[in-house]
């Protein structure tokens, strides 16, 4: 070689030097793959900051935990854009809730000062499966990665002075062995959760506090890289220290985060997506992941703790599910856990007839959460999941038990929104004559059970309850109960006790059977419209008819009515400023016009114009919706996600259908962002949807196929798709308003003489 090509090399080798020594300094603890566009896997494509700053009310969360997994966590921060960390968390209990348990690593004599550190922060990074933070007032490198009921942190320590790590439980008690830490902390009153955590290397120095604050301290004086793992348990701390040693053997960060990346890319990779843009796919998965977030398993090697009666139960092989509220998720997130996930959908729908029977009463759970039963919302649409999952093949539940509890839960516990108590007169004026009454202004409360907050909530009770008793129908008439399943089919029409003839608009009506005077169906109703709605305005109420949509379009004066009553709400102005109608309305945000894109009720509304003969307008609206309201960026959702209740809407959107009646076994088709789905049925199913030519502009069906054959309509059956399937839909930028329109989707059976 020449005395060039010697200097050459040279200068090669030591760029190649200085390369790795800057990308080891950068990287520090935060070692992980980068990944190309090429090579990126589903969880690649998430972004848990999506849509956590609130456009009014509660965001969304960065949680970091693995699919329905009882161990999650999340920044415990005022808001997205807090500039404190409140300590680190080891888990948070419930979707909203703060973190049972804190952890404050510190430097220097700061750990005898706080039970709990309040950080400035930099360099976070966080991924469904790993959370990773700078605390630089600290000097201190943070890294983490959970297992199901197990985690690991490790630290990295800069300075050269006394590294501390600062447990703390709020109302618990902590201690350490010489080897190990453990303790538990009440969640409410009766519930616990228990802490067993084992470090890396036995700390020079421990120091322990009681109290309402309870800590300990394990200080080091000299080592820099400090790690804990550690088990949860809501049995006990021995329980929680099996889970730690059944789930994680290591202290190695890595090794943890990979595997639960593998983990993540199971679940999210069981529909795998093609086409689109990236900001497309990023708003997907991360959909998602949220549809993952609950609710959470708590069984522990074959037992589990029931807040619903105290004790702890062996689960005789079906694991035991809590933390769901079945007002938003029934709608659309469960009936997606069907197709992707029934074995685990199976397991749910046991739980809850379990917690039916540990409470005592045998109430069908409302808002089951790890505390117990919240009966928060109104209704009871724990009896939809039960027909939607029976009627498309997952039967490896009781249907006569959970019959039995759908309707005790209906006809004994009173109808009162948030209320857990038994039923009262407004519930026995519900069973003779078919509605919720409405006080008049000025008329005072009579019935106990009414919360004076949320109130009777006349209109959105009435119509619910309606759906519900058709879902009981159903369940009857698969038992072949048929004089029940009749009574209860003529009571799903209760909803036409409210329709004002005149206005075409659902309308609060007194004891008396009179319409209650000057109702503004845009701003009645008090805060949140809780006189006579809930959430929402009249507007939105008008179409929560989802198991007769037919007679809908009947009562409204047929399609052309329908449509036009369809196009006037998204016209229909807010009709004073933004602050005005928001702080009367909180939740009926995302607005278009009057629709709401950012509360459940309004998720099936606009796949309605398949019913009236105007698919087109649904392919349209449901497009405009997503690009307006779904983005990839942390305002990205437009109000409260509701751990998969909202997202869930997006997931199915962007697939292309959706199912507006859960408990009928039918999906309305929609407007696929996407080019290709595949999405894994199990057992060797797969469910193809190939939209060729789908993109922004193209957005409208030319024609289809199901399964090879020509499709005419806008609606598929889940028979059709059970055993895999493809549909082959032609896209264009134009409306094909021929397509889909012969056979409108169906409803309830007519009603019985």
């Amino acid at each position: 070689m020449t005395k060039k090509g010697y200097k050459i090399l040279s200068r090669m080798l030591v760029l190649i030097l200085l390369l790795f020594i800057f990308s080891y300094s950068q990287t520090g603890c935060f070692k992980e793959k980068t990944r190309s566009e090429e090579t990126r896997e589903p969880v690649d494509y998430v972004n848990p900051y999506m849509g956590n700053i609130s456009h009014l009310l509660v965001p969304t969360y960065p949680t970091v935990h693995l699919p329905n997994s009882i161990l999650r966590v999340y920044p415990e921060r005022d808001d997205y854009t807090g500039d404190r960390l409140n300590g680190l968390p080891l888990i948070v209990t419930s979707h909203r809730g703060r973190s049972a348990f804190s952890l404050s690593p510190c430097q220097g004599s700061k750990a005898t000062r706080q039970p709990v550190i309040r950080y400035h922060y930099d360099q976070e990074k966080i991924t469904p499966y790993r959370y990773q933070v700078y605390l630089d007032d600290e000097g201190i490198e943070v890294d983490f990665a959970p297992s199901h009921q197990s985690a690991i942190y490790r630290f990295h320590f800069e300075r050269d002075t006394t590294s501390s790590l600062i447990f703390h439980s709020r109302k618990g008690e902590l201690a350490w062995d010489g080897k190990a830490l453990s303790g538990y902390q009440y969640v409410d009153a009766k519930t616990k959760v228990y802490l067993y955590a084992e470090p890396e290397h036995k700390p020079e120095a421990t120091v322990g506090m009681g109290g309402s604050d309870a800590t300990v301290i394990l200080a080091y004086e000299k080592q820099k890289d400090v790690a804990v793992r550690y088990g949860i348990s809501f049995i006990s701390t021995e329980q929680a220290r099996k889970n730690l040693q059944r789930e994680i053997t290591t202290f190695d960060v890595n090794a943890v985060a990979e595997a639960g990346r593998a983990v993540w890319n199971d679940a999210l990779g069981k529909i795998k997506v093609s086409g689109g843009t990236e900001d497309d796919k990023q708003v997907f998965y991360t959909s998602l992941y949220r549809c993952y977030e609950r609710p959470v398993c708590l069984s522990e090697d074959g037992q589990y703790y029931s807040a619903f009666d105290g004790q702890v139960h062996d689960d005789d092989g079906h694991p035991f599910y809590t933390d769901d509220w079945l007002w938003d998720t029934y709608r659309a997130t469960h009936p997606l856990r069907i197709l992707i996930d029934p074995e685990r959908e199976n397991d749910i729908l046991h739980s809850f007839l379990l917690m039916a029977e540990q409470m005592g009463t045998n109430w069908m759970p409302t808002f089951p959460e790890v505390t117990g039963d919240s009966r928060r919302m109104n209704s009871n649409h724990g009896v939809a999941t039960l027909i939607d999952a029976w009627r498309k093949g997952v039967r490896g539940f009781d249907l006569e038990k959970g019959y039995q509890a759908a309707k005790a839960g209906i006809e004994e516990k009173t109808l009162a929104p948030w209320s857990g108590k038994p039923a009262g007169w407004l519930d026995a004026f519900y069973k003779e004559h078919g509605y919720i009454p409405a006080l008049r202004p000025g008329e005072k409360e009579t019935d106990p059970n009414v919360s004076a907050w949320e109130k009777r909530q006349p209109v959105a009770v009435t119509l619910g309850t309606a759906y519900d008793q058709w879902c009981l129908s159903q369940i009857a008439a698969e038992l072949g109960k048929q004089e029940e399943a009749t009574h209860y089919l003529r009571c799903s029409y209760n909803y036409r006790n409210l329709f004002h003839p005149t206005t075409r608009f659902f309308h609060p009506k007194d004891k008396d059977g009179n319409f209650i005077k000057d109702v503004d169906y845009r701003y009645s109703g008090g805060v949140g419209a809780r006189d006579y709605y809930d959430e929402n305005n009249g507007y939105v109420y008008r179409w929560d008819v989802q198991h007769n949509v037919a007679d809908l379009i009947a009562l409204m004066g047929g399609n052309e009515m329908f449509v036009a009553s369809l196009d006037s709400m998204f016209d229909t102005p807010l009709g004073m400023s933004k602050w005005g109608f928001y702080a009367f309305l909180p939740d009926h945000t995302g607005n278009v016009g009057m629709y709401s894109m950012a509360n459940e009720p309004s998720l099936h509304i606009p796949y309605l114009y398949n019913y009236a003969g105007q698919p087109w307008k649904t392919q349209k609206r449901v497009r405009s919706l997503l690009d307006q309201w779904f983005r990839n960026d942390v305002m990205g959702v437009p109000g409260d996600e509701d751990g998969g209740g909202m997202s869930a809407f997006v997931v199915f959107s962007m697939m292309g259908f959706y199912p507006v009646t859960p408990g009928m076994p039918v999906y309305n088709v929609g407007s696929p962002v996407f080019s290709r789905i595949q999405m894994d049925l199990g057992g060797g199913k797969q469910l193809e949807i190939v939209a060729d030519g789908a993109s922004a502009e193209n957005k409208y069906i030319l024609s289809a196929t199901l399964n090879g054959k020509p499709l005419d309509r806008c609606w598929f059956e889940h028979e059709a798709i059970a055993q895999g399937g493809v549909l082959h839909l032609q896209m264009g930028p134009k409306a094909n308003r021929e397509w889909g329109i012969v056979t409108p989707p169906p409803s309830a059976e007519g009603l019985p003489e």
